[in-house]
């Protein structure tokens, strides 16, 4: 199992157990993690599971795909490591990663 640590708008933080092979956003739902919403169900079709990687991290992971860029476009309050969580599959490497979810979803 691997940690990630969603942190909301408010400044609360949930460490969760995810599945290797899940995403990040599935995590979150599995888990009752307030601040994504999921419209889309991680199709990539949607920017309401949009969530601030953790500096740290954004370089261990891979680039966004073309897809994905495009819909951040439609994102609330874009920052440097805006990513959308349906794109980020869970994996140990990835154990620890900290998120940290908008004040509002797209």
């Amino acid at each position: 199992m691997t940690a990630i640590t969603y942190i909301d708008a408010a400044g609360k933080s949930r460490t969760v157990e995810a599945d290797d092979g899940s995403t990040v956003m599935e995590t979150a739902l599995r888990n009752s993690v307030p601040g994504i919403e999921a419209e889309c169900g991680g199709a990539c079709a949607c920017a309401t599971c949009h969530v601030y990687v953790d500096a740290a991290w954004i370089s261990r992971l891979p680039k966004p795909e073309q897809m994905e860029e495009d819909m951040l476009d439609f994102a609330f309050d874009v920052r440097p490591g805006s990513r959308l969580s349906c794109q980020i599959k869970v994996s140990a490497a990835l154990n620890g990663l900290t998120v940290t979810t908008p004040e509002k979803q797209g």
